[in-house]
C-alpha cells in the first residue's frame, strides 16, 4: 500500500485511487484511533455520497455513531466537532481539485487536522491490522447514523457572531464554485445586510471548481467590474479558503489578507506576542511588510494544519497561507473561508476604506510558481542536480529574492517558486530550475 495521507488528508481520483473499500477501512480505523462519536460532512461532488456511505458503514460496523451534516464547508465540521463535544470529524472533499477527485480529511476532537504521527499510526493499522469479522459488534452494539439538525445554520450563526456590527452598504460579489459554500456564504452576507450578487451557487456533482472559484478568478473579477461591487470573494470547493478581488478587479491573496488583519489586530492590541504564523510560500513582500510594522513572522511547512500547530505552540491568534487558508484561532481551528471573508469585510466597513487601499499595505515581490509533473517526485531530496541549480539561483539573488522547491503532498508535482525584485530575473531563474527538475525527475 502506498502512502494514503498527503498534505491535506487522503486524496485521489474517486473510485479508482480513493475507493469505497479504502473509505470503509478508514471509517473503521478512525473509530479505533479517535473514538465512536464522529461528525461527517461533504462537498457537492457526485462521488461524495458513495464515499460517505462507505465511511458510515465502516464507522457503524465498529460500533460508532456517524453524525451526518450533509453538504457543508470543511470548517463547519471542525466547529461542530468541538461544539457537540464529539470524538472527531470527517470531511469528504478534494478541496480545489477537479470533480473526479475526492478526499477524506480527519479532525480530532479539538477540531484540528490530525498530526503526521497519528496519520502514520492509522496507515500502519490499515496496512498491517487485521479486521476480524468475528470480533465486530452485533445486535444493538452495531452503530448507527444520525442527522445533525440545523448544521449549516449553526455554522452560519457562529460566523456572523465573529464580527461586530453589520455589512449594510456593501455590495459583495460571491463565487461559490458550485461547492459547499453555496448554502452558507451568501446566507451569512445577506443576514448581515450586504447586497449580495452570487454566482455558481447551483451544483450537479460534476461542476465543482470547473472554471470558477478561488483557482479561477476570471468570473468573479468580471462580475465585480460589471456590477460595480465593492469587492468579490471566491471560495474553493469545500470553502476552507477564500480569495478576494478588490473594487478594481485585482486579486487580493492570503498574504495581503494576513497583512491587513495582522496590522489591524496589532493596533487593537489583540495580536498576541505581535506574531503572525505563515508558511514558506508566503511572498517576500509580506515578510518585509511585517518587518516594517514590527510584527514577527513564524514560518511553517505548507498546510494549514502546520500553521495551526505552530500557532498553538506560540500562543498566536492569526495565521495562514497565501492560498487563502486563514486561521483566526479565536473563532475556528482550521482555515475558514467564510470567517476570513467576514473579518476582511468588517475591516472594510469599519475603516470606510476601499479594499484596494487596505490591500496596498504590502507590495508583492514578483513571484513565479511552476508546477512540473514528476512521477518520481519522491526522489527530489536526493537529486543533486536540482539542488545545484537552486544554489546557483540563490547565489544570484542574494538577499533580493528567494527560491523554494518542494514536492506536492497531494498531486504528482514538484513546485518551483522563485521571488526576485526583478521580474525578468525571477522568470529566468524559475525556468532554469524547472528544466533541471523535469530532466531529472519528470
Amino acid at each position: 500500500m502506498g502512502r494514503i495521507f498527503g498534505t491535506d488528508g487522503a486524496r485521489g481520483v474517486a473510485n479508482t485511487e480513493l475507493t469505497c473499500e479504502l473509505a470503509f477501512r478508514l471509517g473503521q480505523a478512525f473509530v479505533r484511533f479517535a473514538g465512536p462519536e464522529l461528525v461527517l460532512g461533504r462537498d457537492t461532488r457526485r462521488s461524495g455520497i458513495m464515499l460517505e456511505d462507505s465511511l458510515v458503514a465502516g464507522i457503524t460496523s465498529s460500533g460508532g455513531t456517524a453524525h451526518l451534516c450533509g453538504i457543508i464547508p470543511t470548517p463547519a465540521v471542525a466547529l461542530l466537532t468541538r461544539e457537540l463535544a464529539l470524538d472527531g470529524g470527517v470531511v469528504i472533499s478534494a478541496s480545489h481539485n477537479p470533480p473526479e477527485f475526492n478526499g477524506i480529511k480527519l479532525f480530532n476532537g479539538d477540531g484540528a487536522k490530525l498530526p503526521d504521527a497519528v496519520e502514520d499510526e492509522i496507515e500502519g493499522y490499515l496496512e498491517h491490522g487485521v479486521s476480524d469479522p468475528s470480533t465486530r459488534p452485533v445486535g444493538d452494539a452495531v452503530g448507527k447514523p444520525v442527522k445533525v439538525e440545523h448544521a449549516r445554520q449553526r455554522y452560519v450563526a457562529h460566523a456572523i457572531d465573529t464580527i461586530a456590527g453589520d455589512l449594510e452598504g456593501l455590495t459583495i460579489a460571491v463565487d461559490c464554485a458550485h461547492g459547499a459554500a453555496c448554502k452558507t456564504t451568501p446566507a451569512a452576507l445577506r443576514d448581515l445586510g450586504a447586497n449580495v450578487i452570487a454566482t455558481n451557487t447551483r451544483y450537479n456533482g460534476v461542476d465543482i471548481n470547473v472554471g470558477c472559484g478561488s483557482t479561477h478568478l476570471e468570473q468573479i473579477r468580471d462580475l465585480v467590474l460589471r456590477e460595480g461591487a465593492d469587492c468579490g470573494i471566491a471560495h474553493d470547493g469545500d470553502a476552507d479558503r477564500v480569495l478576494f478581488v478588490d473594487e478594481k478587479g485585482r486579486e487580493v491573496d492570503g498574504d495581503r489578507m494576513l497583512a491587513m488583519c495582522a496590522i489591524n489586530m496589532k493596533e487593537q492590541g489583540i495580536l498576541p506576542h505581535d506574531e503572525v504564523v505563515a508558511t514558506v510560500m508566503s511572498n517576500l513582500g509580506f515578510i518585509r511588510c511585517m518587518e516594517r510594522h514590527r510584527i514577527d513572522v513564524a514560518q511553517t511547512a505548507v498546510g494549514d494544519r502546520y500553521v495551526l500547530e505552530r500557532m498553538r505552540e506560540d500562543g498566536a491568534a492569526l495565521g495562514g497561507e497565501q492560498s487563502g487558508h486563514i486561521i483566526f484561532l479565536e473563532h475556528n481551528s482550521t482555515g475558514d473561508g467564510l470567517i476570513t471573508a467576514l473579518q476582511v469585510l468588517a475591516l472594510m466597513k469599519e475603516s470606510a476604506e476601499p479594499l484596494s487601499k487596505l490591500a496596498g499595505v504590502m507590495a508583492h515581490y514578483p513571484q513565479r510558481l511552476l508546477n512540473i509533473t514528476c512521477e518520481r517526485r519522491a526522489q527530489l531530496d536526493e537529486c543533486a542536480p536540482v539542488w545545484e541549480a537552486v544554489k546557483r539561483a540563490e547565489g544570484e539573488l542574494e538577499d533580493r529574492g528567494r527560491v523554494l522547491v518542494r514536492a506536492s503532498g497531494t498531486e504528482p508535482l514538484v513546485r518551483v517558486m522563485v521571488e526576485a525584485a526583478d521580474e525578468g530575473v525571477c522568470e529566468r531563474c524559475a525556468q532554469e530550475i524547472a528544466a533541471v527538475v523535469e530532466r531529472e525527475l519528470g
